[in-house]
């Protein structure tokens, strides 16, 4: 079995592997100042939930864009499972072409994404993942990392406001169903929502035309769902890319070594 975890801004998402199938997955707070017991204790919590013997995971692999809790991990990896995690863009390459001016300024869940995203859906792609900051990502047909756009997440942005304008309250982020608020929470929510297929869309329709090809669009992560509901510009949501990447780059990583 495999365990694959990828660390991001706002969560980490842990997802167990048995070849290709994606058994159980459970996602935990990003806590930069948790402790390898803290982190450990989860994953053998998590595992014995789901009636896995943590014995039989062979090898973990991680995707992180949070460099402070990785000595945590790596500690809670070794002391929990008996295990040295193997680590995207370090200890494992990603097998993706990056065209980046900087290949090391790349977010390691962008490139992860690149070759489920192809396999899946063939190329040209765009990527938009909607975590923390939202990220659109162009792939081109020969399954390139291009380059792409950060644009601010849906919370982050309406936590902003909460916090910069007295008057305005934190909301949930929910689809309004009117375009026309009646009120201060519907109104925000309207902005949120359809301010952001807004962008998805304006951004998504130019980065076709920059790459000169009608790119199929898929959305990731946590508003993914919500986003494709009102526009036809995303053709798939596919909220296990980034894990089914790290299994397919340890997949890619044991044939290499094999050979």
């Amino acid at each position: 079995m495999l365990l694959a975890i990828d660390i991001g801004n706002t969560n980490i998402e842990f997802g167990v592997f048995e070849g290709e199938t994606l058994l159980r997955s459970a996602r935990l707070g990003t806590n930069r100042d948790a402790t390898s017991d803290e982190i450990g204790i989860f994953i053998r919590q998590f595992l014995l939930l789901h009636g896995i013997d943590h014995q039989k995971v062979e090898d973990v692999i991680i995707a992180s864009v949070v460099p402070q809790i990785m000595y945590s991990m790596n500690n809670a990896i070794r002391k929990y499972l008996g295990k040295t995690a193997l680590v995207v863009g370090e200890s494992v390459p990603y097998y993706v072409a990056n065209h980046y001016d900087n290949p090391a300024q790349v977010g390691a869940d962008r490139l992860v994404n690149v070759l489920p995203a192809v396999k899946k859906y063939g190329a040209p792609l765009i990527i938009v993942d909607f975590g923390t900051a939202t990220t659109f990502d162009a792939v081109s047909r020969e399954g390139a990392y291009e380059g792409g756009a950060i644009y601010p997440g849906v919370k982050l942005s309406m936590d902003a406001l909460a916090q910069k304008a007295s008057k305005l309250p934190q909301v949930a982020i929910d689809d309004p169903g009117v375009l026309i608020g009646k009120n201060t929470v519907q109104s925000m929510q309207v902005g949120a929502v359809y301010g952001y297929v807004g962008a998805v869309e304006n951004i998504c329709r130019r980065m076709k035309q920059e790459l000169g090809e009608d790119a199929k669009v898929i959305a990731t992560g946590g508003l993914a769902t919500m986003i494709a509901a009102q526009t036809g510009e995303i053709f798939a949501v596919d909220k296990t890319l980034t894990l089914t990447g790290l299994q397919m780059i340890y997949a890619a990583h044991c044939k290499e070594k094999a050979e």
